[in-house]
């Protein structure tokens, strides 16, 4: 699932994967994070969630607040305890990037979407 939520990431306007803090994969757009995992093969995964949907996903098991981010509605997946499947996740990963890109300026995401092919 992790090769599947990176390449996903990876496909949205202006993305890019860095490696920080030792051993994490940041994935960002104009240098805001909208994603990060481990590293590791089992490895979990966060995201920024809608404020709404914050509190039902931390109901579910292997979703939890992330750490450190969980005041900005950031949760927390565990693959292997998490009941929800890939397609369920998509678009939840999706709107974590829709809720960073919609804070850049105007100017930063005109340049973004400037750059992509049409």
């Amino acid at each position: 699932m992790l090769n599947k939520v990176r390449r996903l990431s990876l496909s949205f306007p202006g993305a890019t994967e860095n490696i920080q803090w030792g051993n994490d994969r940041v994935f960002k757009v104009a240098g805001k994070m909208f994603l990060c995992m481990g590293t590791e093969p089992n490895s979990g995964f966060s995201f920024k969630a809608d404020d709404d949907r914050f509190l039902e996903l931390t109901d579910l098991p292997g979703i939890d607040p992330a750490p450190y981010l969980a005041r900005a509605r950031w949760v927390r997946v565990e693959p292997a305890e998490c009941p929800l499947p890939y397609a369920e996740l998509k678009p939840l990963v999706r709107r974590s990037y829709e809720l960073v890109f919609a804070r850049l300026t105007r100017k930063a995401r005109r340049a973004i979407l400037d750059q992509e092919p049409t």
